[in-house]
């Protein structure tokens, strides 16, 4: 496991490399004014500063290579522009809000991984019956419905209706105890965070606001992968080792729950790793229409105000959570198919 580990690490480097060298390439269509933000951190930089300045200064007006290097050095660095939108460095802007996401995501996913294999299971234990039939309707109506149409039916019938979950991160008086000297952020992802500080009306009060966005957040997916658990199913089921087990007198139930869920659970898991981006994507409207504050409304703030170092910074670092959580799913993949580890 060390060595295939080893070989998912070292690629990363290289990913990044090559991503890096194309999200410059389109900074360098901007004129070398515009390009100024994108190398400063701080605004008292360009105080008493003339643009002339500046640009000798980062060396705006060198060859592509040496720009790129000496971005690559202040990103290295942490050093990631100045964000207008946010009023406040590139890399402070991104630490407050990727928590944020990283915890929807990781929610949206637990959400996709329990009620796609158990659903799935169900219907195709149920083949052809009612229940089967059930879900397989309900699953094309979750993949019609496009997202935000179900995250504005949920906050109509949950918030303005009956008012029990709200819109937001955290309500007022949980936000006065995380932002005091109370609380320690550890995480930035306050469903962690609160249970590392044993407060449970902060893990009650996190859990209920981000309910109604991961599941608006998951709904698409997860009925992709009922469809897809319930299918890798029934085709193992057809297997030849599943006849010789029931031959062996194995009861059905242990049939189905040790030997074709697991083998089932190989596609769904590579299923889950190529959604991720498409999770991601999905942030930036559901964070807009429950004022989420993730990376999904600084995306949308910064492209609205044209935010260069923000949008920029944004890129690379959904690049690298997208790259990481398949590295995490290669690996549990790993863990599931031994047939992997014979390579």
């Amino acid at each position: 496991m060390k060595i295939y580990i080893l070989k998912r690490l070292i690629s990363i480097p290289i990913i990044l490399f090559v991503l890096s060298v194309v999200i410059f390439s389109l900074v360098i269509f901007l004129s070398p004014s515009q390009r100024i933000a994108v190398f400063v951190s701080n605004p008292e930089d360009l105080q008493n500063v003339s643009t002339d300045e500046l640009i000798k200064r980062y060396g705006l007006d060198e060859p592509f290579h040496i720009q790129y290097l000496k971005w690559l050095k202040g990103i290295l660095k942490g050093e990631l522009g100045w964000s207008n939108s946010a009023r406040m460095p590139v890399a402070k802007a991104l630490a407050l809000r990727i928590p944020a996401t990283i915890e929807l995501l990781l929610f949206g996913q637990i959400i996709v991984f329990l009620s796609g294999s158990f659903l799935g299971t169900i219907a195709a234990k149920k083949h052809n019956g009612f229940a089967d039939f059930f879900i397989r309707i309900v699953t094309i109506f979750g993949v019609s419905i496009p997202n935000f149409v179900i995250g504005l039916f949920l906050l109509i019938i949950f918030y303005v209706k009956f008012d029990i979950f709200s819109p937001g991160r955290l309500s007022l008086f949980a936000l006065d105890i995380v932002h005091s000297d109370q609380f320690t952020i550890y995480t930035g992802m306050y469903m962690i965070d609160s249970l590392l500080n044993r407060r449970l009306d902060i893990f009650w009060d996190s859990f209920k606001h981000i309910i109604l966005p991961s599941i608006a957040y998951s709904t698409g997916p997860m009925a992709a992968a009922v469809r897809l658990m319930r299918s890798s199913l029934l085709e193992n089921m057809d297997k030849s080792y599943v006849d010789t087990a029931i031959t062996k007198g194995v009861p059905d139930k242990m049939v189905i729950n040790k030997h074709v869920r697991r083998n089932a659970l190989i596609p769904f898991i590579t299923f889950m790793g190529m959604h991720i981006p498409t999770l991601l994507g999905g942030s930036v409207v559901i964070e807009s229409i429950f004022n989420y504050p993730g990376m999904g409304t600084f995306i949308v703030t910064s492209a609205l105000g044209l935010d260069f170092p923000a949008i920029i910074g944004s890129s690379l670092a959904v690049s690298l959570i997208i790259i990481i959580s398949n590295l995490l799913v290669d690996i549990l993949y790993w863990v599931i198919n031994p047939v992997t580890r014979l390579e």
